[in-house]
């Protein structure tokens, strides 16, 4: 009888230390799982491929996407919705009031792009144009980039009104006599100077780099008045061209603190144009799904990542 009054709450004990074992709390199970934005362009969905590729099969974390507007994903820092936004371009507005103020979220450090934001034009046209590349000369070609959307003004074509812009203050302030057309989208821009490529037809559009498309189309860059530190403080009144940008990864605080090695690599990730190219690359041209994309690259760019996995 003792043996068996002994036996039954060593068992007890037994069977709930195995449980416990097992059965991660939910907190646990939370600190395995990273919750990391998409947004609306080609490298950026590269780059979230290759991170959400190397947390899974490297370091065993389950993965969940979002697709959500750039403008959108900050405020979900606070809630806990979103971990990682894997590619910021400046921003300084969101990151006054959700670093400095609201103190939700933290810059995870540099991506190793070198990000370029501006008007472009086909290259024939600045070829036939050579004039056309200086911001001074562009009313005197405004009729060529005229159309049903722009009216008798010349059409700046850009993507998602909701991506980093002040082509409307620009015009404005240059006083051009153009009118900002929005398209929807980067696939929109895309499909736009692929067409006036291969057509001769006029574009003057806004694009960005890094951008896989200038591996297959060749584009120039408008020079508009060069940027100096403080000229687009003022939304309202910029009348230069946009600054350099320094890529970085933007994590909530939570994620920081909690993240674990999840957060290790994420902070370690730094590669470049060429890297981010290649892979947005094969997601458009190759139509490679977004493992499939980071598979490729991860498979021949060992080196190169080996260094981002904690040890």
């Amino acid at each position: 009888m003792r043996t068996k009054t002994l036996a039954g709450p060593l068992l007890l004990a037994l069977l709930l230390t195995a449980c416990t074992d097992a059965a991660p709390t939910s907190a646990g199970r939370a600190n395995r799982t990273v919750n990391m934005d998409i947004h609306a362009w080609a490298g950026y969905e590269a780059q979230a491929a290759v991170l959400a590729y190397l947390l899974e099969r490297e370091l065993g974390y389950k993965v969940v996407k979002r697709e959500i507007k750039e403008d959108e994903s900050w405020r979900d820092f606070e809630s806990g919705e979103v971990d990682v936004i894997v590619e910021n371009w400046g921003h300084n507005d969101l990151k006054e009031e959700y670093i400095e103020q609201k103190k939700v979220a933290l810059s995870a450090g540099l991506t190793g792009n070198k990000g370029v934001i501006g008007w472009y034009v086909p290259e024939w046209m600045a070829k036939k144009y050579p004039d056309i590349t200086n911001w001074r000369n562009l009313n005197k070609y405004a009729s060529l980039f005229r159309t049903t959307r722009s009216g008798d003004l010349g059409q700046v074509l850009d993507g998602d009104p909701t991506f980093v812009t002040n082509d409307e203050a620009i015009v404005k302030n240059l006083g051009l006599n153009y009118k900002v057309v929005y398209s929807g989208s980067e696939a929109a821009l895309i499909k736009a100077a692929q067409a006036a490529t291969k057509n001769n037809t006029p574009l003057l559009m806004y694009f960005y780099e890094p951008q896989w498309l200038f591996t297959k189309v060749k584009l120039v860059k408008i020079n508009l008045p060069a940027y100096a530190i403080g000229c687009d403080k003022a939304a309202a009144k910029v009348a230069c061209d946009y600054p350099p940008y320094l890529l970085d990864k933007i994590v909530s605080k939570k994620f920081a603190e909690t993240g674990g090695k999840a957060y290790e690599l994420v902070r370690n990730f730094s590669w470049s144009n060429d890297d981010q190219n290649a892979v947005a690359s094969d997601m458009i041209n190759r139509k490679l799904n977004a493992d499939q994309a980071a598979k490729r690259w991860v498979e021949e760019n060992e080196i190169v990542w080996k260094d981002w996995i904690p040890r």
